[in-house]
């Protein structure tokens, strides 16, 4: 599960890697159910309204929980993978569910992870998010777009967009015939990590079928965050046991 030199190399250069079935089929399974039926999602969730007034649904949590989605943010194909990649030491910073339901699911716009998280007080783009598809994603049903090495443009300034903080859009437009435009067709267990200044997006869920994916998002331990408030943690990532997440899905299942 271990990333190669190339498949470093390949981050390095596109802003982004995919590694398949980092998740099994139960473990998939087991965050589905959590999903529809699980406590963490269904308090911590708000509606985001993209430029044509549709809106997908948004959970949010910045605690390493009991659960499945703690789980999942420890397992070592994820943790050891964004080390690899990051080349140092992480922190945990949050995990969110989104959720496009079948034929009504909203679009994300143009946005990078540390235009947010730049004005959450942190000091550098030393940060890393973990995309994990847990229904197919398509063209049809919304799935993660990119531009191909946008990254390497570092920081653009973000404002409001519809309900959304996006990149500023007359940027986008004056950008995006610089870069290669992918659209990251995913199947459920598969993993996207990306970099924080990575440009993408996602269009709507227009097929009869849902695109919820769990993101896992990382903060280099020595990537200070210069505000009173913490998000981020001050501690290593803990790494749990590679069979942690199936054992707890187990008896999610077993219900």
């Amino acid at each position: 599960m271990y990333l190669t030199q190339e498949k470093v190399a390949d981050y390095w250069r596109d802003g982004y890697v995919l590694i398949e079935n980092v998740f099994n089929e139960r473990e998939v399974a087991a965050m589905l159910s959590e999903v529809e039926k699980g406590h963490r999602v269904a308090t911590t969730q708000h509606d985001a309204a993209d430029t044509r007034g549709r809106r997908a649904r948004l959970a949010i949590w910045h605690e390493i929980g009991d659960d499945i989605w703690g789980a999942a943010s420890t397992c070592p194909r994820v943790v050891n993978n964004v080390r690899v990649l990051m080349g140092e030491e992480t922190a945990f910073f949050h995990g969110k569910v989104i959720l496009k339901e079948a034929k009504t699911g909203g679009s994300w716009e143009w946005h990078q992870d540390y235009g947010y998280w730049y004005d959450q007080g942190f000091a550098a783009p030393r940060m890393l998010s973990a995309f994990a598809a847990l229904d197919p994603c398509t063209r049809e049903n919304g799935c993660l777009q990119v531009l191909r090495g946008s990254h390497k443009l570092e920081r653009l300034d973000h404002g409001k967009v519809a309900g959304q903080t996006g990149a500023d859009p007359t940027r986008i437009k004056q950008i995006e015939s610089m870069f290669e435009l992918v659209y990251c067709e995913m199947s459920p267990g598969s993993v996207l990590f990306f970099h924080s200044n990575l440009l993408h997006a996602s269009g709507p869920n227009n097929a009869d079928y849902h695109r919820r994916a769990f993101i896992m998002c990382y903060n280099a331990l020595a990537n200070p965050q210069f505000t009173e408030k913490k998000t981020s943690g001050q501690i290593p990532c803990p790494v749990s046991a590679d069979d942690a997440i199936e054992k707890m899905a187990e008896s999610i299942l077993a219900v």
